[in-house]
């Protein structure tokens, strides 16, 4: 399929594609350096304003489909995500300047979360159904039928990310949870790779047409920032899904709090993943914990979330060699080509900065110089000591790229000073012995526990499985809601809808979820008990 015929209609309100009324703009190939020839239009106030009514118009036969229509439509964009073939992924990886492998499994991880959240809903247990009958005899007061379940939200506006053009894109996680709980999605397109966002955004127009869903249950706008934060500031939008920098969800997050009604934002920003490294791990072997750290710190460019950008290591005998094998590797992995030159160059100050703090040192960088005019990042490993790490609060801060800073403590307590430093985070990660954790006068479980949303024993967390027992999120500043929700896993459907009560009802007017013949055949929660 030629991606021309996106040329100029690149946004989608509701089924119908639009040419946007707003400045034209050209997609940007960094691993080239070149301004490709396709031009994209964004929004104008006004279409932006059309596709929000007519997601709010959509609702209200969204939210009364059965949930079996709703997956059959999940079901629906994974397929047409799949019959774009070798276009979309070609098109990705001129936008992203990312690899073909990792870009196809990210597909497949795109339409492998659709239905998952697909068969979520046609189970249906999810809904959290509760139900109190009547008690009309109870004294001294009767007690009326009581029936609790969660029900959409409403139009939700999700932001596309510029460190994965798939999966947390325009058919990401966002908008397939936002979709499944039953709310209509304005999805406003990241800039990085709007041709990848036009293919998808189609694929999502196709799917609603075929299975009957209401026009305007999903728009693909490409928008300027004036645009975007007026889709924040709408009245009929009930959320918002983000990922992206801490500067860009703390302002979508103010305005958000800023409304008549204030909405939740869902913003997963920025973290530097702290690895916990005790003696009695590195004893057992230095050399793979370091090994996996080069290779974690340098997969995907260190263009992940999830990157382990600062590793606490308790000094011991093994301290030498596993800093040498961290060395040698960094020093042999070739510099590749970052998203684009914004990200590039965020990532050359910082490492700027940071290697000139007083007490900081380059313990390696990658052999090869990064060729500029690809936008490649070298990898880089800087190290200090937790005296000078305590006075330099800027160490903590993220650096987006393939770095870390490792920093040597002498003693237990002065690595437990460091991570009462540590703002909330996506991940941390514990390498220690069993015998080490429960010997030591510290809880280093507990201390961590505190301060991310997924703790790993061993390992590095760049892998973030789809599931239904994963979180992605954390205490803030990693995300804006304190860390209670997850964007991944089946769990980030919750973030989309609310409790409602049904108050004395006739059976025939509840939702299927509530009735007393339980025709869904769901969990449900009886006065205090679980059945079906």
């Amino acid at each position: 399929m030629s991606t021309s015929q996106y040329q100029l209609t690149s946004s989608f309100i509701g089924n119908e594609a639009i040419v946007g009324e707003g400045d034209y703009f050209q997609a940007f190939a960094p691993g080239t350096s070149e301004q490709l020839t396709d031009e994209f239009s964004n929004v104008s106030s006004e279409q932006a304003n059309l596709a929000v009514e007519k997601a709010a118009d959509a609702f209200a036969v969204y939210t009364k489909l059965q949930a079996s229509q709703r997956a059959d439509f999940l079901d629906a964009i994974a397929s047409e995500i799949e019959a774009l073939g070798d276009a979309l992924i070609e098109r990705a990886v001129l936008e992203s300047g990312l690899p073909t492998a990792r870009l196809s499994g990210e597909r497949g991880r795109t339409t492998g979360q659709l239905r998952m959240f697909a068969k979520l809903i046609r189970e249906g247990s999810w809904v959290d159904a509760r139900i109190n009958p009547a008690l009309p005899d109870r004294q001294p007061l009767p007690r009326p039928d009581l029936r609790r379940m969660l029900v959409p939200l409403g139009p939700v506006v999700v932001f596309g990310a510029s460190n994965f053009p798939l999966a947390f894109s325009v058919a990401g996680g966002d908008t397939a949870s936002a979709l499944a709980a039953g709310c209509p999605v304005v999805f406003k397109a990241h800039p990085s790779h709007p041709g990848t966002s036009s293919l998808v955004g189609q694929a999502i127009t196709a799917a609603a047409q075929k299975t009957g869903m209401p026009d305007g249950v999903f728009s693909l706008l490409h928008a300027d920032n004036t645009v975007a934060q007026e889709l924040v500031a709408h009245p009929a939008i009930k959320a918002v899904g983000f990922t992206g920098s801490r500067a860009g969800g703390l302002a979508l997050l103010k305005i958000a709090n800023e409304r008549p009604e204030p909405i939740p934002v869902y913003a997963e920003m920025s973290a530097v993943n702290p690895v916990v490294v005790l003696p009695g791990a590195i004893q057992e072997n230095a050399v793979k914990v370091a090994e996996g750290l080069a290779a974690s710190v340098t997969l995907g460019v260190g263009q992940f979330c999830t990157n382990p950008g600062l590793v606490f290591l308790l000094d011991s005998p093994q301290t030498e060699l596993f800093l040498e094998t961290v060395a040698e590797k960094i020093r042999a992995s070739a510099p590749a080509t970052m998203l684009n030159a914004g990200i590039c160059q965020n990532y050359q100050r910082g490492i700027q900065h940071n290697r000139v703090i007083p007490g900081v040192h380059v313990l390696a960088e990658s052999e090869v110089e990064a060729n500029e005019d690809k936008t490649e990042g070298r990898p880089t490993i800087l190290t200090t000591t937790a005296p000078f790490f305590l006075c330099s609060p800027s160490l903590s801060e993220e650096i987006f790229g393939p770095s870390s800073v490792i920093i040597v403590c002498k003693t237990e307590a002065e690595l437990a000073d460091c991570l009462q430093t540590l703002d909330g985070q996506l991940t941390a990660t514990l390498y220690a012995t069993s015998a080490e954790i429960s010997q030591s006068s510290f809880d280093w479980v507990s201390l961590l526990q505190a301060k991310v949303g997924r703790l790993l024993f061993g390992g590095y967390p760049t892998g973030v499985e789809v599931s239904e027992a994963m979180t992605h999120g954390g205490p803030f500043p990693a995300t804006t809601d304190g860390g209670r929700s997850t964007s991944v896993g089946t769990g980030a459907i919750l973030r989309f809808v609310r409790p409602f009560t049904y108050q004395s009802f006739p059976d025939a007017l509840l939702p299927l979820a509530l009735q007393d013949a339980n025709p869904l055949g769901i969990w449900r929660n009886v006065d205090g008990v679980m059945t079906k």
